[in-house]
């Protein structure tokens, strides 16, 4: 059995009785298209069809890529009012694929991404699909960690602080040019860093094509956890906003869907947060500016990944031209109120 790059069948299907006893031996997989980050594939025996996530192939930042966070996230969430997969095995032996992955359900629903896409499904729809997406991201917001089994998830104590210095590290690890918007960006957020809302689980990277839409325009599922942690929400919410706001900047991601006729504006998007939660968003320029620093962060890594030849899919090319706008964008965010 051959497979897509990243996914050993042979030795998978060593492994699969294990945890999935009625798996037939003939295992197909796909690398399903969209990934930018770790790879996510769908793999089927011809009979059953699972999700399987492993990390990026290439040297990548650990702590960016914890297969163990995004599976105990997802279990500790599938009780609970926001929608995730059901989850079925973690695998932390890198003798079977040579890094840590894990199975879920395969759940049916569209990761919208194109403006294109819900421009044929008409405004109505559109504008209920992203209300939906809304109100997911305040029900996560609203989950108490501890009644989840998450209190020990991350260290919400100094997050915002700890952010802005993470996003640097990142940034320095995977700059291979000159970026002098980046360290006044960096020195601008690490000045005044407001006082965190109360705790929540943060996604880390929510926006629609990380949630799956059902056949009736709801959420059917939240998708890529991979930089989920215990911390300030309203960093969620900043970074939906900065995808919204950039969209035509980040044309070699596709991600433009809140062009579409119908979308939620952006004054209606945190109006919308705002009715159901009660955190103080007086500060959310500054917050704005973390999420521009944050993404710019995460472009880079690609744009270093793909020049070396380590990101597998399509649409990585000139994707690396959108960090040094966007820096600017964030500088212009730290002057706007909340």
């Amino acid at each position: 059995m051959s497979g897509p790059p990243g996914l050993d069948l042979a030795r998978l299907a060593g492994w699969l009785p294990a945890v999935l006893p009625a798996a037939g031996p003939q295992l197909r997989a796909e690398l399903i298209a969209g990934g930018r980050s770790n790879l996510t594939y769908t793999l089927t025996d011809g009979e059953q069809t699972w999700i399987l996530r492993r990390p990026p192939l290439g040297d990548v930042l650990a702590i960016a890529h914890d297969m163990g966070r995004e599976y105990r996230v997802m279990t500790a969430l599938r009780d609970t009012r926001v929608p995730v997969p059901r989850t079925i095995a973690l695998c932390l032996d890198t003798g079977v694929l040579g890094a840590p992955f894990y199975l879920m359900q395969r759940v049916a629903g569209t990761p919208y991404r194109r403006a294109a896409e819900l421009a044929a499904l008409g405004p109505t729809r559109t504008r209920h699909i992203a209300q939906g997406l809304v109100d997911t991201l305040t029900r996560l917001h609203a989950v108490d960690p501890d009644a989840v089994g998450l209190a020990d998830f991350g260290r919400p104590e100094g997050f915002l602080a700890r952010q802005v210095q993470r996003w640097r590290r990142q940034l320095d690890a995977s700059r291979s040019r000159e970026l002098p918007a980046a360290d006044a960006l960096h020195d601008a957020l690490a000045a005044d860093v407001p006082a965190a809302s109360p705790i929540g689980i943060v996604h880390g990277d929510y926006r629609l094509d990380n949630v799956l839409v059902d056949q009736d325009d709801r959420p059917a599922a939240v998708i890529d956890w991979e930089m989920a942690t215990l911390g300030d929400p309203l960093t969620d919410l900043a970074l939906l906003v900065v995808y919204q706001r950039l969209g035509g900047l980040l044309a070699p991601l596709g991600l433009d869907a809140a062009a579409a006729p119908g979308y939620l504006t952006e004054a209606q998007v945190r109006a919308r947060y705002a009715a159901g939660s009660d955190r103080d968003m007086s500060r959310f320029g500054w917050y704005l500016g973390l999420a521009s620093y944050k993404l710019a962060g995460i472009l880079e890594g690609i744009h270093l990944r793909h020049s070396r030849g380590q990101t597998v899919g399509a649409g990585f090319a000139g994707i690396g031209e959108a960090v040094p706008p966007l820096l600017a964008a964030g500088l212009r965010a730290l002057r706007e109120n909340g």
